[in-house]
């Protein structure tokens, strides 16, 4: 390819916002020579990475707006050290299934079972596959919106919750709610409903969740939107945070 004809394509490629093949070209051709590549597999090489380009350059932009506390995967989870959780019901979440389906996942259990980490896994996965995340805990949700409302903002906020096609609320139980709060949380999943999934953990059973909401009426009101489509998981096993923390203890023992 002369040099005339490179230039030219890098000026059209960078006009067309595709900046990957303006800094690539030469690199391409010589591919293409080297292979002996016809015209359309020469394109379809192209056009193939440029969108391989183009959906990391998306992910990770869709990471960075995210608000998740870390990016692991499923693959980083220790099933080892949870035996009584199926992986393959985690895994079958993996698929995405329930995010076409605009339905909801929850994960309940003890505090340090791993729930954030495979809730946040579930979500870089379907950020991976093109859909929008959003993660918040519960109690920082509920102390935006109620400033937004006192400001009178309530719709603006609300927003924010709605509009990612996978919305994870983390550590749902873990401070009691007054029931202006909890209706707060009330408007976001019903709002949501059938419209988008929710990700939520949870360190209380269903059963408990009037408690957690203060009012009978209103947390039954939620778990009915919640759980009419939704894959619900218990992790009943030890604590990864305790496990970590007595082997540093182990350590510091040995080293004295």
């Amino acid at each position: 390819m002369s040099e005339l004809v490179s230039t030219r394509i890098r000026s059209t490629a960078g006009k067309l916002g595709l900046p990957h093949l303006a800094e690539t070209i030469n690199e391409y051709t010589r591919r293409a020579d080297e292979g002996k590549l016809g015209y359309l597999d020469f394109l379809d090489l192209v056009l193939s990475e440029e969108l391989a380009v183009r959906d990391d350059r998306r992910f990770r932009s869709g990471l960075r707006t995210s608000r998740l506390p870390h990016h692991k995967t499923i693959d980083e989870y220790d099933f080892s050290f949870q035996p009584d959780l199926d992986p393959r019901k985690v895994k079958d979440l993996a698929t995405l299934s329930f995010v076409e389906a605009k339905a909801n996942a929850a994960l309940l259990g003890p505090p340090g079972v791993g729930k954030t980490h495979i809730a946040v896994a579930l979500a870089v996965a379907a950020c991976r596959a093109g859909y929008s995340i959003y993660f918040t805990s519960l109690d920082d949700m509920v102390r935006n919106l109620k400033t937004a409302e006192a400001a009178g903002r309530l719709t603006s906020k609300l927003g924010s919750y709605l509009r990612p096609s996978v919305l994870v609320v983390d550590e749902v139980g873990y401070q009691p709610l007054e029931r202006a709060e909890a209706n707060l949380v009330f408007q976001v999943i019903s709002k949501r409903y059938e419209k988008g999934s929710i990700i939520l953990t949870s360190n209380k059973t269903f059963s408990e969740w009037g408690q957690v909401f203060g009012d009978e009426v209103l947390a039954t009101a939620i778990l009915d939107r919640l759980l009419h489509h939704c894959e619900v998981i218990s992790i009943n096993g030890p604590s990864y945070r305790l496990k970590n923390r007595l082997k540093a203890i182990e350590r510091e023992n040995e080293v004295a």
